[in-house]
């Protein structure tokens, strides 16, 4: 069955009212959008099928019946009855992602009384609208959110929207494997760098050494060969297909407007495992809403968000030609595109691709020299006691005794035999063959000649995580730029700090908080109504979005009364952020990062809001 990733036609529309015994209940809107009325239940059913994006088929989960789901439309202050059925042979269930809502409601199996849905069986989901802004809903069962399993959710304010739009459109950003997510997790559990085919080669190692020095390069590789980590392992998993409105690059999703007109786009990352950097070249994007809160608009020319993020944005085209909506994944495997424009069937520039980064010790906290490795809690770190290179496979350090790295440069490689390249941890030399490096200034490679040194000038690459690549005078979007329309409504202090430590044992592809997979180690427990700071401090070397349900919290940015509120943080490698929170929903609460294969690997805990015991 092929599932075209289209705006549901009318006729759609009216078959699914149809199907749920409510004919002229449901409304088609442009834009894959389904609006269901206060009161009257919406049916959507959960099944396998088949997606063909770009020309290809492969297995998928659909509720629904499309990729990505039905659109849902709904207004502040309503109730909302959904009867969810599974027809599939295994549990599922649906999480309204950000929505404020009774804990049993919220649709994460195992929390707040909630059981998954049972094959065969249907699930009446009821809450009233709380909020307004862009959200959406996905499986929280099993892998399921990878197949297919995810919607976008449009609530309009009970009161005049603030942002004035002429048209509007979601964009959901997603990636699609044509593997079974169980293979790929064990896949990585086998070998965690199984997807990285982006590994540094000896031609790196030149380069580097050319323009930093041999000293620092040998450091640098050094030191990531000792936390047994590589440098270019952006993302954990390769060979998706990158999707708008699950629609592929060539496939083209198209949005409509006319020269002139204000163009709302609410941007929605609903990947499992891909962090994107989104930019549409000529057309400048206004910020006006972060994770469904609107905020102070801010001009960007791009942004980076996390897996679970939104951003809504403004864009006035007023030129009559195409321009392209264009997401790369951080380690740059690929694209996902969209057009916007005038009329169907034209197609936008595609701009030139970014280079992907390397990592740098900067990125882990660190500088070489001073390299704090006690700050990388729960790393597996086995082999690395003592930093005894000489343990190094296929690296003889015995000439290397006693001397001064820093004084490297230019230095006669021809006493250092035994150095064996091609077991260095995190190499590939396969494509090293019949390369020149003796013109590399200041080194005498001695044995070496023969080789090319026409790659070495290459600018395939940009250094460390938070580099985009983004040209001179571009504004890249910074969470220090977010600034909530609204005032805070609580301004006690903190009372106390929580730590949680992002933890990572690459080895064994193990995901902690506090050392800790999920349900080994205690819950987080605070009591209602506390004023509580969430500081996260991230050891590992990727970026985590941690995702708290039930509650916003407020980032801390530099803002005072008007702290940005987010259900979804980004956490860079190596760095710390914290946030705010006021524990004002009682029950117990997934807390974990949204990259489906870190939570699955354990990187979640129970966040829980105890009522108060009362005072004698």
């Amino acid at each position: 069955m092929h599932i075209a990733p289209r705006g549901l036609s009318r006729r759609d529309a009216l078959k699914l009212a149809g199907a749920a015994g409510l004919a002229g209940i449901v409304t088609a809107y442009p834009g894959r959008h389904v609006f269901a009325a206060s009161g009257p239940p919406l049916e959507l059913a959960v099944e396998r099928t088949r997606i063909t994006i770009d020309g290809e088929t492969s297995n998928a989960i659909a509720i629904g019946g499309s990729i990505p789901a039905p659109t849902l439309r709904w207004r502040e202050g309503e109730e909302v009855v959904i009867h969810v059925t599974n027809r599939l042979n295994e549990p599922t269930s649906i999480h309204w992602h950000g929505l404020l809502l009774q804990g049993v409601m919220d649709g994460a199996p195992g929390f707040n009384g909630y059981q998954p849905i049972m094959p065969g069986q249907t699930y009446t989901y009821r809450f009233k609208l709380r909020q307004a802004g862009t959200y959406w809903y996905h499986s929280h069962s099993a892998s399921q959110e990878q197949e297919g399993m995810y919607g976008a959710i449009v609530i309009e304010p009970a009161d005049r929207d603030p942002v004035r739009a002429d048209r509007d459109y979601v964009v959901l950003l997603s990636d699609h494997t044509p593997e079974a997510p169980e293979a790929v997790l064990r896949k990585l559990k086998v070998s965690e760098g199984y997807y990285n085919n982006n590994k540094r080669t000896l031609v790196d190692l030149f380069r580097d050494a050319s323009r930093d020095g041999f000293g620092a390069t040998m450091r640098d590789r050094l030191e990531w060969g000792e936390m047994r980590m590589d440098a270019t392992d952006l993302a954990d998993v390769t060979g998706y297909r990158f999707l708008v409105n699950g629609k592929g690059p060539r496939d083209n999703w198209t949005a409509l407007h006319k020269p002139g007109e204000r163009v709302r786009l609410r941007i929605i990352n609903g990947s499992a495992m891909t962090i994107f950097d989104v930019r549409i070249p000529g057309l400048p994007m206004t910020v006006v809403a972060a994770d469904g809160q609107n905020v102070v608009p801010v001009k960007v020319d791009e942004f980076r968000f996390g897996v679970g993020e939104t951003y809504d944005v403004i864009v006035m085209p007023t030129e009559d030609k195409p321009f392209t909506f264009f997401a790369e994944p951080i380690d740059r495997t690929g694209f996902a595109r969209a057009t916007i424009a005038t009329s169907q069937g034209v197609e936008g520039e595609i701009p030139e691709r970014r280079p992907r980064a390397v990592l740098t010790m900067a990125d882990m906290g660190m500088s070489h020299g001073g390299m704090d490795h006690g700050s990388m809690a729960g790393m597996d770190r086995g082999a690395m006691k003592g930093m005894d290179h000489s343990s190094m496979p296929g690296m003889d350090h015995g000439t290397m005794k006693g001397m001064d790295h820093s004084s490297m440069p230019g230095m006669d490689h021809g006493t250092m035999k035994g150095m064996d390249h091609s077991s260095m941890p995190g190499m590939d030399h396969g494509t090293m063959k019949g390369m020149d490096h003796s013109s590399m200034p200041g080194m005498d490679h001695g044995a070496m000649k023969g080789m090319d040194h026409g790659a070495m000038g290459s600018t395939d690459q940009a250094t460390g995580w938070a580099d985009a690549g983004t040209p001179p005078g571009a504004k890249a979007l910074s969470y220090t730029d977010l600034k909530s329309l609204t005032k805070r409504k609580d301004f006690r202090d903190p009372s106390h700090e929580i730590e949680v430590q992002l933890n990572g044992m690459m080895s064994r592809y193990i995901w902690t908080l506090n050392g800790k997979k999920f349900d080994e180690g205690a819950p987080i427990r605070v009591a209602y109504g506390d004023r509580v700071r969430i500081k996260f401090v991230n050891t590992t070397m990727m970026a985590h979005p941690m995702h708290l349900h039930g509650m916003f919290v407020e980032l801390e940015n530099g803002q005072t009364d008007r702290m940005p509120k987010k259900h979804v943080v980004l956490v860079p490698p190596g760095q710390s952020s914290s946030v705010q929170l006021t524990a004002d929903e009682p029950g117990e609460w997934p807390f974990h990062c949204h990259l489906l294969y870190h939570m699955a690997s354990g990187m979640m805990t129970r966040f829980i809001v105890e009522p108060r015991t009362a005072s004698l």
